[in-house]
């Protein structure tokens, strides 16, 4: 299974309707969460920043709509996002389009087809979720940004280079020279590999200090370290 990195929040009233569609997106490679409503689903929102949101139209507490008109407007967020509804009226999927969704798909429907409507999304949509997340840790390297369950993590500038590169390459061995040459390209060679260690450690550190899982970072005896993301 190919390891995405992208998180995926379903908001779906309907429990079959959303365990379907979170087995086929796990099975795709995506992290998925949940919410059964429009309140729970801003929550989660704020809790998770998802890099994709595939929400019903008809929802309990808060409708679709809203949520949309909330992320759009009030969080100034352009993440994409799928609105799934009963509705069949041209003019209900108009209005949905003009309120920011990316696309539009009306149920009953394949849970395939909505796997291939979300890759086809994120295609069109790269440049808005320029981000990798696994497990609640994210990393948003345009802005020098880490949370781990929306909750920032303040790295120095080596060990989010150090974190970024392991989140590139999950579940990968990296060796201390290909960290080396990555963390210093320049100089790589007058850097010694305990210097690695060093930053793998404070790194662990910060990573267990805000999510209490010290297994984020693996150390392979001889070979080198490697991101566990599942």
């Amino acid at each position: 299974m190919e390891l995405k990195g992208k998180s995926i929040l379903i908001v779906e009233d309907d429990p079959k309707i959303r365990q379907l569609i979170k087995i086929y997106l796990e099975q795709a490679g995506y992290e998925v969460w949940e919410a059964k409503d429009g309140v729970e689903g801003q929550t989660m929102f704020e809790h998770v920043d998802p890099c994709f949101l595939i929400m019903d139209l008809m929802l309990p507490e808060q409708s679709g709509e809203e949520l949309c008109q909330w992320i759009r407007q009030d969080m100034k967020s352009d993440v994409p996002i799928i609105m799934v509804t009963a509705k069949v009226d041209k003019q209900d999927r108009i209005k949905g389009l003009q309120m920011g969704a990316d696309d539009y798909v009306i149920k009953p429907f394949s849970p395939q087809e909505l796997v291939a409507r979300v890759e086809t999304v994120l295609r069109r949509t790269a440049n808005r979720c320029s981000k990798i997340s696994f497990r609640g840790l994210t990393i948003k390297p345009l802005r020098g940004e880490v949370k781990y369950n929306g909750e920032i993590i303040n790295l120095t500038q080596h060990e989010f280079k150090l974190l970024h590169f392991l989140m590139k390459h999950p579940n990968q061995i990296l060796s201390r020279d290909q960290i080396l040459e990555e963390l210093y390209p320049n100089d790589e060679k007058l850097v010694i590999e305990r210097t690695v260690d060093v930053h793998i450690s404070k790194l662990r550190e910060k990573l267990s200090e805000f999510s209490g899982m010290p297994d984020f970072i693996d150390t392979v005896r001889g070979m080198g370290y490697r991101f566990v993301a599942l």
